[in-house]
């Protein structure tokens, strides 16, 4: 059973629609025991970093995606969900993220002729033998809705890179934590591909 963790903060169904198409039967939850005891869980989410800590704290939630990391399931963040994984965000200065994995979010810099938010299609570049790129070109487009971007501390969980005003650190993925900037479940045929490689993970 996969779990998409409920914080209030939207794009739930239709992470919910693309997971249901590939065949699954996700549980929208905020249950402690639902979450813990699920085969794979994600953590999606749009909206501001520090309205979704304080979600986060208000549920109960940040120990539960602690655990959940530390027993070895595999975890999939999704746009924001991504971002929380790691310490802090220049969006909500002062608020602690979940500290997961290592690094910081900054806002894209502004850049002749580039709106932000970032909101379209961008090509990535792959890392060879990233597990949730497994049989996607290099190259693939995927679409983005962000005005905040992952600098990762350590380059060795990049999974896959766009640019976009700067190098946007675009996926990653560490042990059992994976995550997206970018929405799969919004990327067509490409984002079905990536997240039916996560559905498959072992």
């Amino acid at each position: 059973m996969i779990a998409i963790i409920d914080y209030d903060a939207g794009n739930l169904k239709s992470v919910e629609k693309a997971l249901i198409s590939l065949g699954e039967h996700p549980v929208i939850s905020r249950d402690a025991e639902t979450i813990l005891n699920a085969d794979k869980v994600i953590l999606p989410g749009v909206g501001s970093f520090g309205d979704a800590m304080g979600k986060l704290h208000q549920y109960g939630l940040v120990d539960v995606i602690h655990q959940v990391v530390e027993k070895g399931t595999p975890f999939l963040g999704i746009c924001l969900g991504l971002q929380l994984l790691f310490e802090r965000s220049e969006e909500s200065r002062g608020v602690e993220g979940l500290g997961v994995l290592p690094g910081e979010i900054l806002r894209i810099p502004d850049a002749p002729g580039l709106k932000i938010p970032h909101m379209g299609w961008n090509s990535l570049e792959i890392t060879p033998g990233a597990k949730l790129f497994q049989g996607i070109e290099n190259g693939a487009y995927v679409y983005f809705v962000h005005s905040y971007y992952l600098k990762a501390a350590d380059e060795s969980m990049v999974a896959a890179s766009t640019e976009y005003s700067t190098r946007i650190h675009a996926s990653v993925e560490r042990g059992n934590v994976f995550a997206c900037q970018f929405h799969p479940e919004k990327s067509s045929d490409v984002g079905l591909h990536i997240l039916k490689n996560f559905i498959e993970l072992t």
